[in-house]
């Protein structure tokens, strides 16, 4: 598939506003794995090739453990993550997927014992920014495997 369009060069300004929220996720105090399991596993429900490498690298590239990755899209049944983990992937999946009902309150009670406020907040604004990273990579056919953080 051939490249559609490229975001960064015809809305530069909007591309440094999502670099913007890009970094302020990574300041936000969330542990950078998890931050990256949640891009991951987002990316993976959208189906979003381009972002799925990118985010696989940079846990490859974190020492990540080869059988968190492989598993990650069945972390419900895979003993290898934490509660914490659990409760922010489920988050991520329902924040993702909302449907009529939105957010289950059984996932937010589950995220709430995981995660202070301010840290629910911000998980959220990664989920937000994954969630945009994904739609416009899939809407303009970004080329897999053409860039690396």
């Amino acid at each position: 598939m051939t490249q559609r369009l490229d975001y960064k060069t015809v809305a530069p300004q909007a591309f440094r506003t999502l670099i913007g929220l890009e970094e302020h996720v990574r300041k936000s105090g969330l542990e950078r794995s998890l931050v990256e399991l949640v891009y991951l596993r987002v990316s993976q429900i959208n189906g979003c090739a381009f972002c799925i490498d990118i985010h696989t690298k940079d846990l490859r590239a974190a020492g990540e453990a080869e059988q968190r990755l492989y598993l990650l899209s069945a972390y419900r049944e895979a003993p290898f993550y934490s509660d914490r983990e659990r409760a922010a992937l489920a988050w991520a999946e329902a924040v993702t997927e909302l449907g009529r009902d939105g957010v289950p309150d059984a996932v937010f009670e589950e995220a709430r014992r995981h995660f202070k406020d301010e840290e629910l907040a911000e998980l959220t604004l990664a989920v937000a920014a994954i969630n945009v990273w994904n739609r416009l990579a899939i809407a303009f056919r970004m080329t897999v495997g053409t860039r690396s953080r």
